[in-house]
């Protein structure tokens, strides 16, 4: 064997590698996480496939109902969140002061950008969880969030509806 067959070689598997890398790296990106297994979670899917329902139904005119604290899509530390596929918050019951930022780079404590994965779910399979740390409404300290979205349509405009719930 020449050397210049074995340097071609070894280019051909390193650029395959590299090839390999790269689309790893992009299911990566856009990987669901496996949904968390509890009557919590499996209550977290109802409660968003019927604030979609609602939105497809009212539109943005169903933001005011998932604002209101104490009802069913607003209650402890529970609440629907909607988000363009541009990364603009569009709805946000604990945190009004959220909507209308974009927050496509928001980073939880690990770096993870949690909203891109949820857009990234969102396009690559429809619906799906994704985890990260947040903290519980009130503190601080971020915590392990698991947070179920869904691809929903707001009065023309592709975004996505999501609920999280903490599992401790």
């Amino acid at each position: 064997m020449t050397h210049h067959s074995v340097t071609r070689r070894t280019t051909v598997a390193m650029a395959a590698l590299a090839v390999m890398g790269a689309v790893s790296a992009a299911s990566d990106a856009t990987a669901q996480s496996a949904a968390p297994d509890s009557p919590k979670a499996k209550s977290v899917v109802s409660l968003v496939d019927q604030a979609a329902a609602l939105v497809d139904a009212k539109g943005k005119a169903a933001f005011a109902d998932f604002r209101q604290k104490g009802s069913e899509w607003f209650h402890g530390d529970t609440y629907v969140f909607v988000l363009d596929l541009n990364g603009v918050e569009l709805c946000n019951g604990p945190r009004p002061d959220l909507e209308g930022k974009n927050l496509l780079g928001l980073k939880d404590r690990n770096g993870k950008a949690f909203h891109q994965a949820f857009v990234d779910t969102v396009k690559a399979h429809g619906a799906g969880w994704v985890d990260y740390l947040w903290p519980k409404p009130g503190t601080d300290t971020p915590v392990q969030k698991w947070s179920y979205v869904k691809a929903v349509t707001v009065d023309g405009t592709p975004a996505l509806l999501g609920v999280g719930i903490y599992l401790d």
